[in-house]
């Protein structure tokens, strides 16, 4: 699973505020939000970067992406909008190189974002 935080969240040795679990995927709480509603939605198969998903990975980013807009729709704000980021290596702002998916919702969000 990884030796990042993500992978420590997900084995459970550290806490995190878990929101959604599956057999494929995990999604919590992000520590530093930039929303009101800011939560991460990872794969539990440790790919550091977009740039290191595959065609055989295409199936469990596909359940990621999936697990955000459901959660997006049960938290009932999926038709108010919110917006899904994927950060990519340092000049596209990712800190912890285990691919995830930013759900960000609760207030109009603007462009560009920074």
């Amino acid at each position: 699973m990884g030796d990042t935080i993500f992978g420590k969240i997900i084995r459970r040795e550290i806490p995190a505020d878990i929101v959604y679990e599956d057999d494929n995927v995990l999604a919590f709480r992000d520590l530093n939000p930039q929303a009101p509603v800011h939560v991460l939605f990872i794969p539990k198969k440790p790919i550091a970067t977009l740039n290191d998903a595959t065609p055989e990975d295409a199936a469990l980013l596909g359940k990621v992406l999936l697990a955000a807009a459901n959660y997006a729709k049960q938290e009932g704000f999926a038709e108010d909008g919110y917006r899904t980021v994927v950060n990519c290596n340092t000049h596209g702002g990712q800190t912890v190189y285990h691919l995830h998916v930013h759900l960000l919702a609760g207030r109009k969000l603007t462009w560009p974002p920074g």
